[in-house]
């Protein structure tokens, strides 16, 4: 699965900030969906939907906790509900993980 090379230029124009989840819930009458409210540090919370069902125990089970996000898509309507984000993850299936902070950050510092 190797992509094409980007430059610098094309990789810095994508934004990786810190959440901390605030809500999860599941999408009604959807098999992978979850409805995410996620706390960058902004006015309001963000809503980012992710098929991420098969590898959460309980929807509450992600609530405080700090993942990584890529921030600076557009949003997308997915099942009638916009997606501001997109949770960034690693593997699949049994090599599935999300990515965490070592430690407890301020919602909304940025990957470098």
């Amino acid at each position: 699965m190797n992509k094409p090379r980007i430059s610098f230029d094309e990789f810095s124009k994508i934004e990786v900030r810190v959440g901390t989840v605030q809500g999860a819930e599941r999408v009604p009458d959807t098999d992978k969906l979850l409805k995410l409210m996620v706390d960058f540090g902004e006015e309001t919370p963000r809503q980012i939907i992710s098929g991420i069902v098969a590898y959460v125990e309980s929807p509450d089970d992600l609530v405080g906790k700090q993942f990584a996000f890529v921030t600076n898509l557009e949003p997308r309507t997915i099942r009638g509900l916009e997606s501001n984000g997109m949770l960034f993850a690693v593997g699949e299936d049994d090599s599935f993980a999300f990515l965490t902070p070592s430690r407890s950050v301020p919602p909304g510092t940025g990957a470098h």
